[in-house]
């Protein structure tokens, strides 16, 4: 959070962004909202939601203001928290442009959506980032172990702000995963099922005869 916020949500909500919520009538509401505050730290719930990640959306812009989303995926819990502000994540070598790092190099500000399709929740994790090259030590801590992926280098993300929004909207979806274990669980319990009838059929045409 800068010098110039008051609060930490300041970094969202902006002069124009508090006028038009004024002129719309919300600026009350969330008002009330500053003075509770947006948290600034990793909690427990934070902490427990980004371990059971598998995805989610690294926005940065140019010095320009020209706005970038990349979509980062890797194995549950790869969004690595590394002390109460500080996230990280291993950068896995891909198609080389650089985009994301380019906008870095000149605008560390930056942005982490993280969305629980399952669940329909989502998060919301303002802050600044940097890359980190070079640093083996870095990189072989944040690297999940037996994953099939180069890590180029690493992504560190300082919080600012970080908030929730309501599963309004959010369309409900599963990942394959876990859709096949589901099945697969199902399947094991029709097969169980099944037998139990088998046995209880043949005792019962033993005892008729």
């Amino acid at each position: 959070m800068t010098a110039a916020h008051t609060y930490a949500s300041d970094v969202a909500f902006t002069h124009a962004v508090k006028a038009i919520q004024t002129r719309k009538g919300s600026r009350e509401a969330y008002g009330r909202v500053e003075q509770r505050g947006w948290r600034t730290e990793v909690d427990e719930n934070l902490e427990a939601f980004l371990a059971d990640a598998n995805s989610f959306y690294f926005a940065t812009a140019s010095a320009d203001g020209q706005p970038y989303i990349q979509h980062r995926g890797g194995p549950k819990g790869f969004l690595k928290v590394l002390d109460k502000q500080t996230l990280a994540f291993a950068d896995y070598a891909g198609n080389q442009q650089y985009l994301t790092q380019g906008n870095l190099s000149e605008n560390a500000k930056a942005y982490i959506f993280v969305m629980d399709y399952a669940h329909r929740r989502r998060v919301k994790i303002w802050g600044e980032a940097r890359v980190v090259e070079d640093d083996d030590a870095l990189t072989d801590v944040l690297m999940p172990k037996g994953y099939r992926a180069r890590p180029e280098q690493v992504i560190v993300f300082k919080i600012a702000a970080w908030d929730t929004n309501c599963p309004q909207h959010i369309p409900q979806k599963f990942d394959a995963a876990d859709v096949a274990a589901a099945l697969a669980a199902r399947d094991q319990r029709i097969a169980e099922l099944e037998a139990q009838v088998a046995a209880l059929k043949g005792r019962a045409t033993a005892e008729e005869s």
